[in-house]
């Protein structure tokens, strides 16, 4: 280049992109967090929502142990930082959340926030009344959703869930948790097609707790 002439100024930066997202993006995604960092965010929940007695689970088995995600859920900062996490597992060409009620209501509500990808609510069963949607926030049709949980046992909720949108013509494949209690939820899902991305299993909880 000749002393000269002027510099040439720089191209505009790309804009932020989230895994998973097909349009703009609020934020840039965090892939699963790996190492001290994805310990000590195990180590935290484990701390957080962990509880010891004899619990009836939803599948219907008796367990002496429980992770209570509300507790998880209500710290702004925790919630926060998982969601972050979750981030990264979304699958691309997802165009839409789908947070079941009630646990996954939260955690899609700030996944939307993090990665800047709509976010819908489902409803274990539909109202008599109002608007009578499964489904609300918006229209589910030839949406490509993840489903978003809290915690997985068995899959049962997951499962009819997923059948329900699927009815309503959504594209449904893959699925998010924070926990997966590795009670079987993974091969019922992916018996009706659909892969589960649990952010911790119980094991990894439990060795990140020291236990």
């Amino acid at each position: 280049m000749d002393p000269a002439d002027p510099p040439v100024p720089p191209g505009p930066a790309e804009p932020p992109s989230v895994v998973g997202a097909s349009g703009p993006a609020a934020a840039t995604g965090v892939p699963p967090a790996a190492g001290d960092l994805a310990d000590d965010l195990a180590r935290r929940v484990h701390q957080a929502s962990h509880l010891t007695g004899t619990f009836v689970l939803r599948s219907g088995a008796t367990s002496s142990e429980y992770f209570d995600k509300y507790r998880f859920e209500s710290d702004p900062r925790l919630l926060r930082e998982l969601a972050e996490a979750m981030a990264g597992l979304l699958p691309d060409g997802a165009d839409g959340l789908a947070g079941l009620e009630l646990g996954g209501v939260p955690l899609a509500t700030v996944l939307s926030q993090v990665t800047g990808l709509p976010a819908g609510f489902v409803r274990k069963q539909a109202k008599p009344y109002g608007t009578r949607r499964l489904a609300e926030g918006f229209d589910v049709a030839g949406r490509r959703l993840v489903v978003v949980e809290d915690v997985v046992t068995s899959g049962g909720a997951v499962v009819d869930s997923c059948r329900a949108l699927r009815s309503e013509g959504a594209e449904v494949a893959v699925a998010l948790c924070v926990i997966d209690r590795e009670a079987g939820g993974p091969a019922n899902l992916a018996d009706v097609g659909v892969e589960l991305r649990p952010l911790f299993t119980m094991t990894q909880l439990k060795a990140a707790a020291g236990g």
